[in-house]
């Protein structure tokens, strides 16, 4: 948690990752952000993982920091008092289709005089109108189509999803961007924005950014699954004597001379290039065309040595490598988590469950990042908001509390 955003307040109408994920950036370096859902949670409320209390493990992270306030979403009065909090608030984030209740039109005519012009995130499926979600998007990029085995058949084999959902992330962290731009446009001009960020665009955009697109059409046809290997590169998946698996890749002339120096190769190396009369020094492409010859030659010295051994010569001669972990070990890892300034120490979960907490992703050394905050209860903050930002005296609120419309925490339920 940073202090960089501290005088920012947004409110955030969303479910599931990617929106939630926009928020929770925000939330970590300093801003103040309001999560409003439907009183009895969102459709991500429940989401597995559920602790045995019935906690989502999954909305409890992707809420951190937040405030919550739960309205009864489903009612024309509940619908205007979270269109009036954003109005007055001047900053939104949500996936709620555009022509809902809580479309930009309607967030910037319940805008005060004195309030910011109305800036607003929108997170859709498809340019074109069409729903979406991360793995159908997915579907479409073309990656699970071209992950897998190397002798899968290209015309038989089936698709093979990531089960990381990427897209959802990837256009949660780009509306955090695209908000503080619009922001910045904002502080200059004073005009607001409205922002739409089609989660199918940011994947086939993301396409065409890696240059993948790009190769497609000037190949003319689809590129081959390599397995575990590096397109265009050098590096791959290797086994120990041991049965340990570990990932190695030699992108740069130094990685690689650390490579060849870690496992003792440079005899079998330069025979290999004397034979189909290359340099491999010399870059990517002589490494990734002549990957198998070259793949044989590492793995005959990894399955003569155990793992342990190997990650000495490695580390000694400067290597990138990594060995792979279950998620589960990942999450035991000392290196990866417990000596990780990243994490500290376990905020009071609504869960009742104590694991490391991450900080901002971001480190800035001249500032102090201090300890994770923990996700809200539900409408935890559901009184304080209404009175704060919108001026409702306790008795009003306490009518809107009794007729149903706003509810209070959770957190004996």
């Amino acid at each position: 948690m940073y202090n960089l955003l501290n005088d920012l307040s947004i409110i955030e109408v969303s479910s599931f990752v990617a929106s939630p994920t926009a928020g929770l950036y925000c939330a970590q370096l300093g801003a103040e952000v309001i999560r409003v859902d439907h009183k009895a949670g969102g459709l991500d409320y429940d989401r597995y993982m559920l602790t045995k209390e019935g906690r989502s493990l999954s909305w409890e992270n992707l809420n951190r920091a937040k405030k919550s306030v739960a309205l009864d979403l489903r009612s024309g009065e509940g619908r205007e008092l979270c269109v009036e909090l954003a109005a007055q608030t001047g900053q939104c984030i949500t996936n709620l289709p555009e022509k809902s209740f809580l479309s930009h039109a309607a967030m910037k005519a319940a805008q005060p005089g004195n309030a910011p012009d109305m800036t607003s995130v929108r997170i859709l499926g498809w340019h074109d109108g069409r729903q979406a979600m991360d793995f159908t998007v997915n579907a479409a990029s073309g990656y699970p189509l071209m992950t897998g085995p190397e002798e899968w058949d290209m015309a038989t084999a089936p698709p093979v999803n990531q089960v990381l959902p990427a897209w959802d992330f990837i256009t949660g962290a780009y509306c955090a961007f695209a908000l503080m731009a619009a922001l910045r446009h904002r502080d200059t001009t004073g005009e607001g924005s409205e922002v739409r960020v089609p989660l199918g665009d940011v994947a086939i955009g993301t396409t065409a950014n890696a240059g993948m697109m790009a190769e497609m059409l000037y190949r003319g046809s689809d590129r081959q699954r390599l397995g575990n290997a590096i397109w265009g590169a050098f590096g791959r998946d290797f086994r120990s004597k041991d049965g340990v698996r570990f990932m190695v890749a030699a992108l740069t002339a130094k990685q690689w001379a650390g490579l060849v120096e870690a496992f003792g190769v440079a005899t079998p190396i330069g025979q290999l290039e004397a034979k189909v009369g290359v340099k491999f020094a010399d870059g990517d492409d002589p490494r990734f065309k002549h990957r198998e010859a070259l793949f044989e030659i590492f793995q005959t010295v990894a399955g003569s040595h155990d793992y342990k051994a190997l990650e000495a010569r490695m580390a000694a001669s400067g290597c990138t490598f990594e060995k792979y972990r279950t998620a589960y070990e990942a999450a035991n890892d000392p290196v990866l988590v417990a000596d990780n300034p990243l994490f500290g120490p376990s905020p009071a979960n609504p869960s009742g469950f104590e694991y490391p907490a991450t900080r901002s992703f971001a480190n800035l050394p001249a500032h102090e990042a201090g300890d994770p905050a923990p996700a809200p209860y539900l409408g935890q903050h559901s009184e304080e908001v209404l009175s704060e930002r919108l001026g409702l005296s306790s008795g009003a609120i306490g009518k809107l509390v009794d007729a149903g419309t706003v509810a209070l925490s959770d957190k004996d339920r």
